[in-house]
């Protein structure tokens, strides 16, 4: 959530033209008649408290009933105002709730996929001399991948995995886990996956993309779309000691999305799918630290791509693609054989205060008093377990369907170094 001062005096010009960036356009009249509103009444209400206060401060006398009578009727004049300013104040926040956040000056121009810039490739993309296949028809091959059995439980857009696919799986979110927090220092978090509708708020799933999210009326709990819902909630409502931070957090999540409006697309095998699981990373951090710590984080996330030997792009996401709580996103794309093209492994961000402002999450310096300021906040996937086991299949196929695994695999597949199909 953006500052309300932002949308005050001059200073609402300068905030509609950044987010114009992002196809975002201010009703800048609705909110200029709001602010107008909530000065009048405010000021109105203040006036009338100083009176109620002189008249409560008169000494007993001749007019004594009078004071009570103009005492009573300036209560009721109060009340009213009160009402009247809460009511604006709510239409306001209710309006504040579904601004995103402003694109960093950093970021491209740009309103498509088609303007996002490349800023590093890594890796060289395999020549293969044989007709190349997609994880669907290897994975089946392999005897360990099952949409069908998964269709006739579930319904579309699930996959049951088993056997040597299945370890595979396992081993990828074991290894992902292991070089966070053995590598670069990550407290793992083991979080749930059902969360109430404020925890959905705060990271700004909610209320904008409530048709993505599947929901529990019963228990009033939404599962989880992302683990960087219920990590980044744990700081909550809560003041943190500026010497502790950066807080780095991984989580191994499983996640949830219904893919609202996204119909026809992807549908085929593992890459879009209602239920998946990711490895995600999460930190906390002062304003100052968090443009170098989105370097940091995707640094940390390619450091698997590089570790699993899978070529792969990092793109600048210009503004017109940024997610709503983002003010800049790096998107890691990892080379597809299958498909022919680079798809999104990972998206790492940073939202600055716009994530804390909507949990009220703030840090203090020791010795500073009461003042607080808001933290930031930094999200990546490192990485999406099922689109990284598409990878490490397509890349590494043979002609005759073999599956070469990457060597920091094997000690997690227990020693297995090729995946070999049924006869």
């Amino acid at each position: 959530m953006l500052d309300s001062r932002q949308f005050r005096g001059n200073r609402l010009e300068t905030l509609a033209t950044a987010l114009a960036r992002r196809g975002t356009q201010l009703d800048r009249e609705r909110i200029r008649g709001l602010e107008e509103e909530r000065k009048r009444l405010q000021t109105g209400l203040e006036a009338l408290r100083a009176e109620h206060k002189r008249h409560s401060q008169r000494a007993p006398g001749g007019a004594q009933a009078e004071d009570l009578e103009t005492r009573r009727h300036t209560r009721q004049r109060m009340a009213t105002l009160a009402l009247s300013l809460q009511a604006v104040q709510t239409e306001f926040q209710e309006l504040l709730e579904t601004i995103p956040n402003v694109p960093d000056a950093s970021v491209p121009d740009g309103d498509s996929e088609q303007d996002n810039q490349c800023l590093r490739r890594w890796g060289t993309v395999r020549t293969m001399d044989f007709p190349v296949r997609d994880h669907v028809f290897l994975g089946e091959a392999l005897g360990g991948l099952h949409l069908q059995a998964a269709t006739r439980m579930s319904g579309a857009r699930f996959a049951v995995l088993s056997g040597s696919l299945a370890q595979l799986h396992r081993a990828l979110v074991q290894f992902m886990l292991d070089i966070h927090t053995q590598r670069y220092g990550y407290t793992e978090i083991n979080a749930p996956c059902l969360v109430q509708a404020h925890s959905c708020f705060g990271t700004g799933q909610l209320p904008k993309f409530a048709d993505d999210l599947f929901y529990v009326p019963k228990q009033e709990l939404y599962l989880s779309p992302t683990g960087e819902v219920p990590v980044t909630n744990l700081v909550r409502e809560q003041i943190l000691n500026g010497n502790t931070l950066p807080q780095r957090y991984v989580c191994h999540s499983v996640c949830f999305r219904s893919e609202a409006g996204s119909h026809g697309k992807d549908v085929r095998g593992l890459i879009r799918q209602h239920q998946f699981e990711k490895v995600e990373l999460v930190q906390l951090c002062q304003a100052q630290e968090s443009p170098q710590l989105l370097e940091e984080l995707t640094e940390h996330a390619e450091a698997v791509l590089q570790a699993l030997e899978l070529p792969y792009r990092v793109m600048t996401l210009c503004a017109g693609e940024l997610g709503f709580s983002a003010a800049k996103t790096y998107d890691l794309e990892v080379w597809l054989p299958g498909q022919g093209c680079y798809r999104e492994v990972s998206s790492c961000s940073n939202f600055t205060d716009f994530q804390a402002r909507r949990m009220k999450a703030r840090w203090r310096e020791p010795g500073q008093g009461k003042k607080t300021e808001f933290l930031h906040t930094l999200n990546g996937s490192a990485l999406a377990v099922g689109r990284t086991l598409v990878a490490v299949l397509e890349n590494g196929q043979a002609r005759d369907g073999r599956i070469t695994l990457p060597e920091v695999l094997h000690p997690y597949m227990g020693g297995t170094r090729v995946l070999k199909p049924q006869a």
